[in-house]
This record gives structure tokens, sequence and C-alpha cells, in this order.
């Protein structure tokens, strides 16, 4: 998962090539596609509303949103964020994550969640060797295929070892009022990403769907913008570092495949791990749906 690396808040320059990644696609000044702000310390943001879901109904606009983590957040950011009348942060980042890149913003009237979905003592020397390892140490830790190995690996985890959190989120989400709702994690799109797909198929948005979404992280003004132990970042990193870096980095199908496929071998099926592995019951699930989806 995508943590313990320090982040540049810029979104000017897209890591590892050097080239300006201007957020605004043909759209309004500081808006991308028509809608999507072109927000300068928050990466990765994006409002999973319109998304097919069950019934023939519809993720609703507005009431769900996906994001790397806000200490960044500039006074033009959090005067957009406050625009969205949000009522729950989850915070799915470590106290290590939070010591490094800062606390988030207050937003007045928004309940924060801090939700930890990795522990800070695991892995903290392959973290060490990501920061400040030289080339020899991350051909040996990333090298032939380890880092998207790792990050497969890091996937199942999160849907077997974190049952008890997801659970809690669910419950949550269902309370009145709780959303609209944002969630994040560093980058926006390991433990954001993973439990937002837990969400989405709570309310029966079909798989291909949930991937679509996922994979849209790897969009060039929404990437994690990595800055090394010695400062570097963008063009200054050494491009066989950038090779070795890009599994831990990128959004791939596999990782989320993987989680997946953890849910069908371990449960046998998305209701039976919802049920039976987090708890959502039916009325949980009806009460989530009349919240967030369309009326159809």
């Amino acid at each position: 998962m995508t943590q313990q690396l320090p982040q540049t808040p810029s979104p000017d320059t897209e890591a590892g090539d050097g080239t300006t990644t201007g957020a605004t696609t043909g759209a309004t000044a500081g808006t991308t596609a028509g809608t999507e702000p072109a927000l300068t310390g928050v990466r990765n943001f994006r409002d999973v509303g319109g998304l097919p879901a069950a019934d023939g109904r519809r993720v609703r606009p507005g009431k769900l949103f996906r994001s790397g983590h806000l200490a960044h957040t500039t006074d033009q950011d959090a005067a957009f964020l406050a625009t969205l009348d949000l009522h729950t942060i989850f915070d799915f980042r470590n106290s290590d994550d939070i010591k490094m890149e800062g606390p988030d913003v207050d937003l007045p009237g928004v309940r924060n969640v801090n939700m930890p979905l990795s522990d800070p003592a695991h892995g903290a020397d392959f973290w060490h060797t990501v920061r400040d390892g030289d080339l020899a140490a991350l051909r040996e830790t990333l090298g032939d295929g380890k880092g998207a190995a790792r990050m497969a690996t890091a996937y199942r985890q999160l849907i077997l070892d974190r049952t008890a959190q997801h659970s809690r989120m669910l419950e949550l989400l269902a309370e009145e009022p709780a959303v609209p709702a944002l969630l994040h994690c560093a980058a926006g799109k390991d433990r954001a990403g993973t439990s937002m797909a837990i969400i989405l198929l709570a309310l029966g948005v079909d798989r291909a769907a949930i991937e679509a979404d996922y994979l849209e992280s790897n969009a060039a003004h929404r990437r994690y913008k990595i800055r090394r132990g010695d400062g570097a970042t963008g063009s200054a990193i050494d491009p066989e570092v950038m090779q070795l870096l890009s599994p831990l980095f990128e959004a791939r199908l596999e990782y989320l495949t993987a989680a997946f496929d953890t849910i069908d071998e371990r449960w046998g099926s998305v209701d039976r791990y919802l049920s039976e592995g987090l708890g959502c019951t039916e009325e949980r699930r009806a009460r989530l749906r009349e919240l967030l989806l369309t009326d159809g």
C-alpha cells in the first residue's frame, strides 16, 4: 500500500516524467470534464456518483467521494470541499502516515473518523528502503515482480484482516446523517480504493464498473507525487528507480482482482462476505441503497 513516503503537494508535474499535467480538460477554469474540481493540494479526488448499480439504479451523485489525504489542502480546496456538505470523512491512514504527511485540514461540521487499515510497524524496513534505499537495495526488494506481488498480497490482507474496520465503516455510513462522505488514505488508491469497492459491492455495483473507477487513479492529474528521502521528485529520480517503484504507486487491475478473488475464495460470494464477514444485514444494505442510490 502507498504509505510512509513523503508526498509533494504541487500538482503541476507528473512524477517520473517531468511533464506538465494541468487538470483542466476543456472545462471551465477550476474544473475538469465539466464538474471535477482542479484541486491544488488534494490528489485523486472524485465523486463516484453515476456508477450503475442494482435494479437499474445508479450511485447518487454528491454522496460518495474519494481522494488522497487532506493534509495539504489549500484554502481554495477547503472552500470547495465545504460546498459538498460533507458529514463524514474516513481517514484510513495510520499514525506514521499522519506524522509524515500531517493531519487532515479541519472542515467545520464534519465528523472525522480515523480508521487505520495498516499497522505502522508492519513493513517499516520495506518503506525505509523505498524512501532511502539505493538502486541495488531497490532491485533486491522490488525487482523481478516482487513489488507487484507485495501489492497483491496487501490487497488480500485488506480483505482478510480488516473485516472489523470495514464492518464499522458500513455501519457508520448507514447512520443518519453520515453522508455525504469522503474516503481517503494517503494516495487514495489502495486502502481507500478497496474500501470504496466494498461499499460499491454492497450497493450492487457491477465489478467491471468498480474496476473502471479504481483505474481512474492512474490519470495523470490524480497520481501520487513521489518524493524520496533525499528530496528527489519527478524527473530528478533515476528512471530505473521510478520503474522499480511504479508497482507501488500505480492502480493495477491485478491488485483489485486479488481482493475480489480473496472474497470468492474465503466466503464463496459477495453476499456471504457482506453478511458473514462484515455482519452487514439485509436491512443495512437496504438502508445503504436508500441513502446512496438513485430512485431508478
